[in-house]
């Protein structure tokens, strides 16, 4: 995608069962680094100690973790969690999981998702005396959770979940039990595995399992409290019905998720193949070649080159090294990663026809820059075709774009961002299209960034750095 100012969500890994846990949970992490660049950790415990041991930093899985670090947390159970902040800056004490000591023992908390009423939970608890620790919106579960008011419950994590809105799915850790738990929507996704060895594994994306050699057993349910411990795996039910109203977020199988995953039943890739394939339906258009922005766009290249018949080719080539920029956390560094990520193959573009495929367009200056650079190596003409629908609302949800101001398709028509993109012509793909290449009912998707339908109502819009506002008003 390649877009500055959009970044998204975190990755989670668990394991119970595993006298390695801790070495796993590594390799899980790092099969869903692309999730999440800014930090990553690991809290641990075993069968002969009853507490919970925790390592986190900044910086890439390979960077935080090493032998020596692993051995210093190991465990047969363990969550671990990457992290781009969509609440929180990219501080070491917002690096999750989180870990806390409250009247009811020790607790572990990983969180992919947004929670759209946490600066109201925050507000009240700090009212009442609290402390907080860190400034992302994941520790008022906490605060939730280690009410007495809530303890007495005979069920106190339910009690607990009921209390929060927005998306979310969470791994807990305590010393006696895993918890897996996935928001009444389904926002975010989460899914359960075996290992050959009987170990249970939860993780944000299948693609995690492939790498340690785990099987796919199903997802974790929206609404579901899925248990692991000693004594196997409960599953149970929390919070009201949804009337059949679902809000996955669509934007998994356009972008975030790795292609080689199973997201929300169906693998990514040919989901991505099918949207190309009807923008190609769509918007068609004479050309010698169809060349992908890398690296997102490439299975929706693929769909439209198949379904329209014209070759398939490489305008740039891709440095394994620069990261994935659209998750960096300044502007100043997706820029840079940009540049040092994509280089224009010259002799590829020179005299050509091309329709250029993107996932997604959101600001529009990283795309206006490599459709320049491509204008720069001779190409005679380019057509842009966007295998997604306009993003004209801000998300709420767990999408780093809060603000609509930050959209290049806010308040311009088709006709103004191709002028600015410099394109010989621009299509995006229909949102009916985009329903269209996946299998479930339209219903069950949130897609509010293409059409303002929000699943849930927004009272209080979270800006990503108002903890940090509040903190600076108390102390100074």
């Amino acid at each position: 995608m390649n877009q500055p100012a959009i970044r998204h969500h975190c990755g989670l890994f668990g394991v119970f069962g595993h006298e390695d846990a801790a070495h796993l949970t590594q390799l899980g992490l790092y099969a869903q680094q692309h999730r999440g660049q800014e930090s990553a950790g690991i809290v641990t415990t075993n069968d002969s100690d009853d507490r919970l041991h925790r390592h986190a930093g900044l910086g890439l899985v390979n960077e935080v973790f090493n032998p020596r670090v692993l051995e210093s947390i190991r465990g047969n159970v363990a969550i671990g969690h990457v992290r781009y902040s969509t609440t929180g800056s990219c501080t070491e004490g917002n690096a999750q999981p989180l870990l806390f000591s409250y009247a009811g023992g020790q607790v572990a908390v990983a969180h992919n998702g947004n929670l759209i009423n946490a600066a109201l939970l925050r507000r009240k608890y700090e009212e009442k005396g609290h402390i907080f620790q860190t400034t992302s919106d994941t520790e008022v579960i906490i605060h939730l959770l280690a009410k007495p008011a809530h303890q007495s419950k005979p069920r106190p994590l339910n009690h607990v979940l009921n209390h929060l809105q927005g998306a979310y799915s969470l791994l807990l850790l305590f010393p006696d039990r895993m918890v897996a738990v996935r928001d009444p929507l389904g926002f975010r996704p989460l899914c359960i595995g075996r290992t050959e060895c009987g170990a249970m594994v939860v993780a944000s994306e299948t693609k995690a399992f492939d790498l340690i050699g785990a099987t796919y057993i199903r997802d974790v349910q929206p609404g579901e409290i899925l248990t692991i411990d000693a004594e196997g795996m409960k599953s149970r039910r929390f919070g009201g019905g949804t009337g059949g109203r679902g809000a996955a977020c669509i934007f998994e199988q356009i972008y975030f998720a790795d292609p080689a995953s199973e997201i929300f039943g169906e693998n990514v890739h040919l989901v991505r193949k099918a949207m190309g394939a009807r923008l190609a339906t769509e918007a068609p258009v004479d050309g010698d070649v169809v060349t992908p922005i890398p690296t997102c766009a490439q299975c929706a290249a693929v769909g439209y080159a198949n379904q329209s018949g014209i070759a398939y080719g490489r305008s740039f080539t891709t440095s394994h090294y620069a990261g994935r920029s659209f998750i960096l956390p300044t502007q100043a560094g997706r820029e840079a990663a940009v540049r040092f990520k994509l280089s224009v193959i010259k002799e590829a573009v020179k005299g050509k026809r091309l329709i250029v495929v993107e996932d997604s367009i959101v600001r529009g200056t990283t795309t206006r820059g490599k459709i320049g650079a491509l204008r720069a190596a001779g190409a005679k003409e380019i057509h842009l075709r966007v295998a997604s629908p306009p993003i004209r609302h801000p998300c709420y949800f767990g999408i780093d774009f809060p603000d609509p101001k930050e959209l290049i398709a806010h308040t311009r028509t088709t006709d103004e961002i191709a002028k600015y993109l410099e394109v010989d012509s621009l299509y995006y793909l229909s949102h009916e299209g985009m329903l269209a290449s996946v299998k479930m009912a339209a219903e069950k998707y949130c897609t509010a960034c293409f059409s303002g339908d929000y699943p849930m109502d927004v009272v209080e819009p979270v800006d990503k750095y108002a903890m940090e506002r509040v903190q600076l008003k108390m102390f100074t």
